[in-house]
């Protein structure tokens, strides 16, 4: 192929149709066909990221390896194409807006008056064909968050229209839609799609492919109706029927022919078919568990489970590679602190994972929960706060440091065993200021660490401004909690064990970014494999 071609992916009638999961299903499926092929998401908020989001607004926020903070989609991206996204796959209304604003404040566009159209269509535009330009891709899907006819949807779709009638039969708008269920008349209706369309068309933007989510199988009057009021062929309305897991709706695509379809409309010949038995294996064993085991996730936003998105898909992912489903307990922190019946609370947990968070708010309900897990022998596993959260609780409770905590949550504690970094001491703002992004990685010979990673160097992604005080380091040695993580320049700590202990990890990093379904965690592989057992 000589040009990169560019697909679409709107969304009508609800939010929450699963635009990411279709869009990373189709990539799955050009990608099992030799393609190379990359997914990005315009998002409609005027926040420049979702770094300073709270995670009950957006769900979790998500880390690239070049350290942007990006919307949870693109972790779907990741861990359905195994490919690695950046800065340039996420675009906000925020970011669009700043860049032509600082180009207007230049004097680059001296003389013009700055307006939607073609000024922000433009900026959209150049960022959409950015990664088709620079990235050697075959192909680009773009998934437009929010709904069409939200207001702040309008110039993405502007800029859609645009690049159909520039790009001609190189694009291609897919439209995901719903198709409800009427109980007590007994039958689908396609109304609701039809006024999505008819949005979209007021807008100058006929789909070319129409998905359509059901909790019912379409019949194939349904798919003549919406063939009809839609104006597409009938082979192009797509059936998205509810799936067990979201890793089946990439073979229920490809019984529906999306690809097939898609590659059609794009002019490009059809000559192998994908090759996707690995996939196909990893669903199997998926629905297929021959143990199951139950983790408690304590955390501070645990009624959003989408604010632990990564970690939730890290253990179906690592689960699927033993053959056992986990289940996770999930755990309010806050619920922790008056309660004196942890026993209770974890009697029916294998292992305990304490989970990523900012601010002062759960944190004793954390700590507590760290102290359960390693007076009791249960496996345990802290990320980023969790590492933090089992230092404090081990200066206060073995080193019997009284009143050790995390500056953060005390700035006047007599034992700040976890300090602000010394870079980010000066800084002010807080938008994408953090230490964030791929990082490199000692481990140390003989720990959990090594016989998981199975290498000495590694490299994983942070998203965090406190690290271990490495002043109070000899005593946590001396006492029996070891660093088995070191970052070769600034000597950072980025992880502890316990050795003593069947299995106490701790990691400053967040593992749970880089796990796929090609590529399971290792460190969630060792934390399910020591619950398992």
């Amino acid at each position: 192929m000589s040009e990169t071609r560019y697909i679409f992916v709107t969304g009508g009638v609800t939010s929450s149709l699963g635009k990411g999961i279709i869009s990373s299903s189709l990539a799955v499926l050009l990608k099992a066909r030799g393609y190379k092929v990359t997914i990005q998401k315009l998002d409609p908020y005027i926040n420049i990221d979702p770094g300073t989001l709270n995670p009950y607004e957006h769900g979790e926020c998500y880390v690239t390896e070049d350290g942007a903070e990006t919307d949870l989609d693109l972790g779907h991206y990741e861990r359905f194409t195994n490919v690695y996204t950046s800065q340039a796959n996420n675009v906000t209304t925020g970011r669009v807006y700043l860049s032509v604003i600082d180009k207007e404040r230049r004097g680059d566009y001296l003389g013009s008056t700055v307006q939607v159209i073609p000024h922000i269509t433009d900026e959209i535009k150049r960022r959409v064909e950015l990664l088709g330009n620079t990235g050697n891709y075959d192909f680009v899907i773009t998934e437009i968050g929010g709904t069409v006819g939200d207001i702040e949807s309008l110039p993405f779709i502007e800029s859609i229209r645009q690049l159909k009638w520039e790009l001609g039969n190189r694009a291609v708008v897919i439209h995901l839609t719903y198709i409800p269920y009427l109980a007590a008349a007994g039958e689908l209706k396609t109304k609701p799609t039809q006024h999505s369309v008819k949005a979209m068309l007021q807008q100058g933007v006929q789909p070319d492919i129409i998905v359509c989510r059901t909790e019912h199988p379409l019949t194939e009057n349904i798919r003549s109706k919406v063939s009809l009021f839609c104006n597409i062929s009938k082979d192009c309305v797509i059936e998205s029927i509810d799936a067990s897991t979201i890793y089946e709706v990439p073979l229920n695509m490809l019984k529906e022919k999306l690809d097939v379809q898609v590659l059609k409309k794009l002019n490009i010949e059809i000559t192998n078919e994908p090759e996707l038995n690995e996939w196909k294996t990893f669903v199997y064993k998926l629905k297929n568990p021959i143990q199951e085991i139950k983790i408690a996730l304590v955390g501070k936003y645990v009624e959003l489970h989408d604010a632990y998105k990564s970690i939730s898909e890290a253990f179906i992912h690592a689960g699927a590679t033993q053959q056992c489903k986990v289940k996770i307990k999930w755990i309010k922190a806050e619920n922790l602190e008056e309660n004196e019946n942890l026993r209770e609370i974890f009697s029916d947990v294998q292992g305990i994972l304490v989970a990523p968070g900012f601010g002062q708010r759960g944190i004793e309900g954390k700590i507590k929960a760290v102290q359960y897990a390693r007076e009791n022998n249960v496996p345990f596993f802290g990320i980023c706060l969790g590492m933090q959260c089992a230092v404090i609780e081990f200066a206060r409770n073995v080193l019997g440091l009284n009143g050790a905590n995390s500056v953060e949550m005390d700035n006047n504690t007599p034992y700040p065993v976890i300090d602000m970094m010394e870079e980010q001491k000066k800084i002010r703002n807080m938008g994408g200021t953090m230490r964030l992004g791929a990082y490199p990685c000692e481990v140390k010979p003989d720990t959990k660490l090594y016989s998981a990673y199975k290498t000495d160097k590694i490299s994983e992604r942070h998203r965090h401004r406190y690290e271990l005080n490495n002043e109070y380091l000899q005593q946590f040695i001396d006492k029996g909690m070891i660093p088995t993580g070191l970052n070769p320049e600034s000597n950072l700590v980025e992880a502890i064990e316990i050795p003593s202990h069947p299995y106490f990890v701790g990691v400053q990093f967040h593992p749970e970014y880089k796990s796929t379904v090609e590529n399971p965690h290792p460190l969630f592989i060792s934390f399910v494999k020591a619950a398992c057992k």
